[in-house]
């Protein structure tokens, strides 16, 4: 055999081998020393690290790149979106929603109607913007119907990580999409056809089913942050139009990306107002006029609710940020190339390996993204010769295998912790199985799809 074979074998095993230590010791830390996540993470990065062979300097240098990339992305977004959810709170918009989908949906129905509500906000936004908007939703409807906080969470997740994995324009699947040559508007009619059973199996059906085996209450501080008592509330409308305001913004700039000139007024203002830290910033300047002081609150209040607002999210924000730094360690080592050169020699059918190599990208890196890109870019040059509806089934199936498990390396992993103030154990039942039943049945719909269309 090659020498250099050898040498390659011998330091892409001891890589994997590094980062599976890594993230075992991240769980030890966390469960059975109760040391903060943020810091655990960061013993297990260094871990990681330098066991893969990068210098304490480049393992300290790579963290804070990655920390200060998520943060940058999505830290601000995180803290616009508790204010937003804090002043839906205060005014009684937040509550006014939730009784008039009580209204809608009682009961058995309810689960739906909030996979159903997730599905239409998620659709043009980010997993983590569309979370935050989320929350306070989630938490009024829960606290109104009675029903547990899960079977109320969990249709809302399902239905926003499936858009986020298996529909254009959320990044991943756009991205396939691009790099494999296949058709926008077919992979889109295709991943909604896949996205319904899964959303439906992993929101109303698993969430009923935990629900009753895994109590969940709502966490004090943030509960307290989004229970307030208004005298009066808004109409139901204004209402609807603050929080749908993002929405309608970043679904102008996606229109705009796909059906104007580029350089037109009407297009570089339509993708200005869609960036999602300008909309959301317009949405809660719209919220503090429209559902604070037109609606008879003082200003001070509203600029205590505000400030108030921030507190409970700093633990979030630390912990996303060492989420961030243990990818970019991980990225830095060369998981990516490792996994890249383990799939080069792989003899198997297309969707089977297109998801494989997705699954492994996304457990080693922690991000959708990367996943979907680098095993988009290994696949392309077999891709070539494939028909549009092949071409668009295996970007589906990359994006599935882009969702597969994500655990303590995944940004959204610790939002979903923090905001629902799970334990570890629980957070792996409520994210980590839900989106495995999403990669799952992403998968077992494009497999019955080429089947039949192929």
């Amino acid at each position: 055999m090659d020498p250099t074979n050898i040498a390659w074998l011998a330091h892409d095993t001891r890589l994997i081998l590094c980062c599976l230590v890594a993230i075992a010791t991240i769980i030890l830390l966390i469960s059975a020393t109760k040391l903060p996540p943020f810091l655990s993470i960061l013993v297990g990065t260094f871990i990681a690290g330098i066991g893969a062979g990068l210098g304490p300097e480049e393992v300290a240098k790579a963290f804070s790149k990655g920390a200060g990339g998520i943060l940058g992305e999505a830290g601000i977004i995180i803290a616009l979106g508790s204010m937003l959810g804090a002043l839906m709170a205060e005014s009684g918009a937040a509550d006014r929603i939730a009784s008039t989908l009580l209204g809608l949906g009682k009961g058995r129905s309810l689960p739906w109607v909030m996979a159903l509500v997730a599905l239409v906000i998620g659709l043009p936004l980010f997993f983590e913007v569309g979370l935050v908007m989320m929350v306070p939703i989630i938490f009024v409807m829960a606290r109104q119907s009675n029903q547990p906080l899960l079977k109320i969470a969990i249709p809302a997740l399902a239905g926003m990580t499936t858009l986020h994995a298996l529909m254009p324009p959320h990044p991943g699947p756009l991205i396939a999409v691009s790099a494999l040559h296949a058709d926008l508007g077919l992979t889109m009619l295709l991943g909604f056809t896949i996205a319904l059973p899964a959303v439906i199996l992993a929101g109303p059906l698993y969430g009923n089913w935990l629900s009753k085996r895994m109590d969940v209450q709502e966490p004090a501080e943030l509960g307290a942050l989004f229970s307030a008592k208004p005298q009066r509330q808004p109409g139901f409308a204004i209402s609807l139009l603050i929080i749908l305001l993002p929405v309608l913004l970043m679904l102008g700039s996606t229109l705009a990306k796909v059906a104007l000139a580029p350089e037109t007024t009407l297009a570089v203002t339509l993708k200005f107002l869609g960036e999602p830290l300008i909309a959301l910033g317009i949405a809660v300047l719209a919220a503090v006029v429209c559902l604070g002081w037109a609606n008879g609150l003082p200003r001070e209040q509203v600029g205590n609710t505000l400030r108030k607002s921030l507190a409970p999210i700093a633990v979030l924000l630390l912990t996303i940020g060492a989420g961030g730094g243990l990818k970019q360690t991980l990225l830095d080592a060369g998981v990516s190339q490792t996994i890249s050169k383990a799939a080069e020699g792989a003899h198997m059918p297309y969707l089977l390996l297109a998801w494989l190599i997705a699954v492994a990208l996304r457990q080693a890196t922690g991000s959708a993204t990367v996943a979907t890109t680098t095993t988009a870019g290994i696949l392309a040059p077999m891709m070539a010769g494939l028909a549009a509806t092949q071409s668009s089934l295996v970007a589906l199936a990359i994006g599935a295998g882009s969702v597969f498990f994500c655990h303590v390396n995944d940004a959204g992993f610790w939002m979903v912790r923090e905001y629902f103030g799970l334990q570890l154990k629980q957070t792996i039942w409520v994210w980590s199985v839900l989106q495995t039943i999403v990669s799952v049945v992403g998968l077992v719909g494009t497999l019955v799809l080429w089947h039949f269309l192929g």
